[in-house]
């Protein structure tokens, strides 16, 4: 069975001790810096042996990868590893049950193996295709693509290694801390280096732009302040939940409650979305290339160029549509058209938010199905802790309809909102890309919580200060 093979290959990997007593906060604040100093590190040393000047986007963001750096496939390998095998786990393609000591400790093992063989036929992609630019140098013939191979691959195993760490060592999951880094990284970047610094700039509004200076400077300010906005927006979504009343059979007169949070399936579903919608723009491409050239059906003579502009249009529609800089873009709305049919670029925008959020929906149904979060799953695992629900007996059937109505609701609903939050926050030109805000709200929000169960803010006051 190739989850025993890749588990075998595991245990003969370098790993980390699990620690023999739990560390003390201090020593888990240090360790949690320290990885991320490393990180920081490797996110802003080049590639040797390249010629591409590192670059922000979409998924770099969400991936805290920077292509051209050691961290060029970041936690991608990572990701698409714990991914795979969870959907396989889920739909019984593989025979494993997490909820087994000996099974989960054997999932995390070929985990590892295969996150380390994603990064090894990723970054083989990067460097035979050119994967977001990235260029090699002709000098040394072979040996400089390989070792660029190398390059890449040790970054994302450095990175699996520190997930490691602060796992074990640290505070909450260092692949959400690594995700919070890069697009905070990202906002900051973005702040300093284009709204103040840029060329339509606070600065370059004020020592130029005379008598409009100000209005000009609050303009190109404004996408900071959206990105606050969305923050704060998101922040208080994140604190909305639905409690539901259970009980323990063996402990009478306590009646805890089942907290069930607006986003139910958290960002899941519009990490899927955008990724989706990033491969629409690859298919433009695609579409813009065969339009030049006569199209026909293969083995036949007829011809569907004529079909191509509504195809292209179609792909257009639903094209992300980040508008970065000041709030002048949004006269791209008013005045500007699509580049095939002519329909207006405001339809773009609503056509793009809509497809974003209802695609989310389709995407959240599908994780909560497959990674045990639906009503069924949740009614099976409290009757397996002897839980049930008030004046209900001690069914799974009947805790599952009690669930049912509060659990599917929350995920329509839930991946709705984090889709139409996405799509605003991109609309608005808010640094870090509406998904990316979307995600460190959510991995604050759970660090926050440890951090308040360590009772951290009463050991040291002015973390507390500055969390709020």
């Amino acid at each position: 069975m190739i989850i025993d093979i890749l588990a075998a290959i595991s245990k003969k990997l370098p790993g980390i001790a699990v620690a023999t007593s739990p560390p003390p906060l201090k020593e888990k604040m240090m360790w949690t810096f320290a990885a991320l100093i490393i990180f920081f590190a490797m996110y802003n040393i080049p590639l040797f042996g390249t010629e591409h000047v590192a670059s922000f986007d979409f998924l770099q963001m969400i991936t805290a990868s920077r292509i051209g750096t050691l961290l060029t496939t970041g936690i991608g390998p990572i990701v698409m590893a714990s991914i795979f095998l969870q959907l396989f786990v889920g739909a019984k393609i593989i025979n494993l049950d997490l909820k087994n000591p000996s099974d989960k400790q054997k999932f995390h093992e070929a985990q590892k193996t295969l996150a380390i063989v994603i990064a090894l036929i990723e970054a083989a992609m990067f460097v035979q295709f050119g994967v977001g630019g990235l260029r090699i140098s002709d000098a040394w013939g072979m040996i400089l693509p390989i070792l660029v191979i190398l390059q890449i691959t040790f970054g994302s195993v450095a990175l699996l290694y520190l997930d490691e760490i602060i796992s074990k060592y640290g505070i909450g999951s260092g692949i959400s801390i690594f995700i919070a880094a890069g697009v905070s990284f990202a906002i900051i970047g973005g702040l300093v280096g284009t709204i103040i610094f840029g060329n339509n700039g606070v600065v370059s509004a004020l020592t130029e732009g005379g008598a409009e200076g100000i209005p000009l400077a609050l303009l190109a300010f404004l996408p900071f302040i959206f990105t606050i906005i969305i923050f704060f927006g998101v922040a208080y979504a994140e604190s909305v939940k639905v409690e539901i009343q259970i009980a323990h059979e063996r402990i009478r007169g306590i009646t805890p409650k089942l907290p069930l949070k607006l986003f139910y399936v958290s960002n899941i579903p519009v990490i899927f979305a955008s990724a989706l919608l990033m491969n629409m723009g690859a298919v433009g491409m695609f579409l813009d290339d065969v339009a030049k050239n006569p199209v026909t059906i293969p083995f036949t003579q007829i011809d569907i160029s004529f079909i191509l502009p509504y195809i292209q249009e179609a792909v257009w529609l639903i094209r992300p549509i980040w508008y970065q800089g000041t709030f002048t873009n949004f006269s791209i709305m008013v005045n500007n058209v699509t580049p095939y049919l002519g329909i207006p670029e405001w339809v773009h925008a609503i056509t793009y938010i809509l497809f974003l959020s209802l695609v989310s929906i389709v995407f959240g149904i599908f994780w909560a199905e497959t990674s045990g979060l639906d009503a069924k799953s949740v009614a099976n695992q409290l009757n397996s802790s002897n839980i049930q629900v008030p004046g209900y007996r001690r069914d799974p059937r009947l805790i599952e309809t009690v669930l049912e109505r509060h659990i599917f609701p929350l995920t329509v609903l839930g991946s709705f909102l984090v889709g139409l939050l996405a799509g605003i926050a991109d609309l608005t030109g808010a640094l870090g890309t509406g998904t990316g805000i979307l995600l460190t709200v959510g991995i604050l929000a759970r660090m926050y919580e440890q951090l308040k169960q360590m009772k951290a803010f009463e050991m040291y006051p002015s973390i507390g200060k500055l969390m709020g």
